[in-house]
């Protein structure tokens, strides 16, 4: 008899490609074997991501217990200040290069946290690898989450070619680069010198030649005059619909915003997404952030008014 894990079904043709997106997520629950029923292969998830279903594995027998942890290209982020399992999740896995532990949540008006080197080459910075593209980031200075590889790749797919993007909130640039490859401008802004130092630095990596930094206050950007964007990318959890007024100002009539938030009850921002711009809204969870609280986004079609 197995034991039961949240899991998620994709069709065999996918298995690899999704395999390999949940390791780099630190999602993929390594202490259980995935299992093939029928066209799907079940791979077992380490927390209730959207899609999950709980489903029984067979245990990976004598299989070292890790800590958890995400992966973020060669660093992993423990969740506990666990010195000793930092030592056994080095060993267990030759990409690592550090493990972190975080001494504060995101703060500041620069989205960064604190860390402290539990094991490994004492170092915040690393490359990400994600859908073909290279991202150098430096957890330190600018935050980046490797979970949302795959809602870049779904607002990549929904897209048009040849439209016009402004990433509000850019970061280091996974959102806009990624974008890029259908876009045919994409204006990419952030409050975070050290974020848009490492977002010119990956974009030159990456040979994005459509791409422009902006070092800027997304609460400005409107006074500059920009043509409407068919699309706006708000991907701040902590503070992003305030900003709301400024995208829908930003986006042309007919056009879409991804609103990124955290809530704590579905639909919280309807009524405050209601009052700035009709239109059609979409809502979807995303991950789990914290205990009763969620990542969630909200795909806005602008109606202007």
């Amino acid at each position: 008899m197995g034991e039961e894990q949240w899991c998620l079904a994709v069709p065999k043709r996918e298995a690899e490609q999704t395999r390999r997106r949940l390791l780099e997520e630190g999602l993929l629950d390594r202490n259980f074997r995935p299992r093939p029923e029928g066209d799907a292969v079940l791979f077992p998830v380490t927390e209730e991501v959207p899609g999950a279903v709980r489903c029984e594995f067979e245990a990976v027998p004598e299989q070292a217990v890790l800590p958890r942890h995400e992966l973020v290209g060669g660093i992993a982020i423990m969740q506990e200040n666990d010195p000793e399992g930092a030592e056994r999740l080095l060993a267990s896995r030759p990409s690592l290069e550090t493990v972190l532990f975080p001494q504060t949540a995101v703060e500041g008006e620069y989205r960064t946290r604190r860390f402290s080197v539990l094991a490994g080459v004492p170092s915040t910075r690393t490359r990400v690898t994600e859908y073909g593209l290279s991202f150098d980031v430096d957890l330190a200075l600018a935050y980046f989450s490797a979970r949302l590889s795959t809602e870049r790749q779904r607002v990549l797919e929904a897209m048009g070619e040849g439209e016009r993007v402004l990433d509000m909130f850019a970061g280091v640039g996974p959102f806009a680069i990624t974008l890029a490859h259908r876009a045919a401008l994409v204006v990419a802004a952030d409050l975070n010198p050290a974020a848009v130092h490492l977002l010119v630095h990956n974009i030159a990596l990456n040979r994005a030649t459509n791409v422009i930094p902006m070092l800027a206050d997304a609460a400005h950007l409107p006074r500059i005059g920009f043509v409407p964007f068919d699309r706006v990318v708000m991907n701040l959890p902590l503070a992003a619909p305030e900003f709301l007024p400024a995208a829908a100002a930003l986006c042309r009539d007919g056009g879409t915003i991804h609103l990124y938030a955290l809530e704590e009850r579905e639909g919280e921002y309807l009524p405050l997404i209601r009052a700035v711009t009709g239109g059609e809204i979409a809502e979807r969870q995303v991950r789990t952030y914290s205990p009763g609280k969620w990542h969630a986004v909200y795909d806005i079609v602008v109606e202007k008014k």
